[in-house]
């Protein structure tokens, strides 16, 4: 039995570190490359959050429609096409944005963004649906879901590592500033760059799915790594190398081959016009 002494001062840093451990355990869940994954949000709060990220970004930027438009979405329809009935998205959304930073997203929910300065970068059918099947593969892969965890359990953590050990005033804001550092870069990015190895993967095989020609996912890299500017150092980035990236789907095109091959087979051909 503890004493008054223990009560007054409140839980022991041992109770609260395992309370902790029992919350994370409840809350984990696995990958379709089978990692573990912290998973607090239902999709219910996933899809609200999507809906919410993608109207903002409507907000932000000017939509383009005619050919462009036309063509993205054709796309995308093959790739959202041939996902799974079990991921319990049926209608995506598609919109094109007119930037020039060669990007995509693919939000919980089902929605779909593609900046135009993309489109010079992905030059045809086969490297746009690498890049969608890549983003779509973060959704399908419930990475939003994994991030957002991840961070409020680093936050969570760092506060009562703070209570427990009694790190208040300046030196122990200094301190905890230096444990906020190592969490971003020790727990935060890494897990980032485990979801977008992740999420190449995934969307490899879900554009072979679809019709499209997984070694194009190469000749993309290839293109991305001569238009960049440099790069961050890897340890620093929430995305691997160019090199690190083609490596991998390299890799794993001996997978992904026999998929288009079936996808062929199937009558499953498309045709998206830039």
């Amino acid at each position: 039995m503890e004493d008054s002494k223990t009560l007054a001062s409140g839980p022991s840093p041992r109770l609260i570190a395992a309370l902790g451990f029992a919350i994370l355990l409840s809350a984990c869940s696995t990958s379709p490359m089978g990692r573990n994954q912290l998973a607090f949000y239902s999709d219910d709060d996933l899809a609200q959050m999507g809906e919410q990220s993608f109207s903002q970004y409507e907000q932000k930027l000017p939509t383009v429609g005619g050919a462009q438009a036309t063509y993205v979405q054709c796309v995308a329809n093959s790739i959202t096409a041939a996902i799974p009935a079990s991921a319990g998205i049926s209608d995506w959304e598609v919109k094109v944005f007119k930037d020039d930073s060669a990007n995509a997203f693919a939000l919980p929910g089902g929605y779909i963004g593609v900046n135009t300065g993309l489109l010079d970068v992905a030059t045809n059918q086969d490297q746009l649906a690498a890049v969608i099947g890549h983003e779509v593969g973060h959704v399908l892969a419930h990475h939003a879901n994994e991030r957002v965890s991840t961070q409020a359990a680093t936050q969570s953590g760092l506060a009562i590592l703070q209570s427990v050990a009694g790190l208040q005033g300046a030196s122990g804001e200094q301190i905890m500033g230096l444990l906020g550092a190592g969490a971003q870069y020790g727990v935060i990015l890494p897990f980032s760059r485990k979801q977008e190895s992740e999420a190449d993967l995934v969307g490899l095989d879900l554009m072979a799915d679809a019709g499209f020609d997984p070694s194009s996912s190469i000749q993309l890299w290839q293109n991305m790594s001569a238009s960049s500017q440099g790069q961050q150092p890897a340890w620093m980035s929430t995305h691997p190398s160019n090199a690190e990236r083609m490596a991998a789907l390299n890799d794993r095109l001996s997978e992904a081959e026999p998929r288009y091959e079936q996808a062929k087979a199937n009558g499953k051909r498309p045709n998206c016009k830039a």
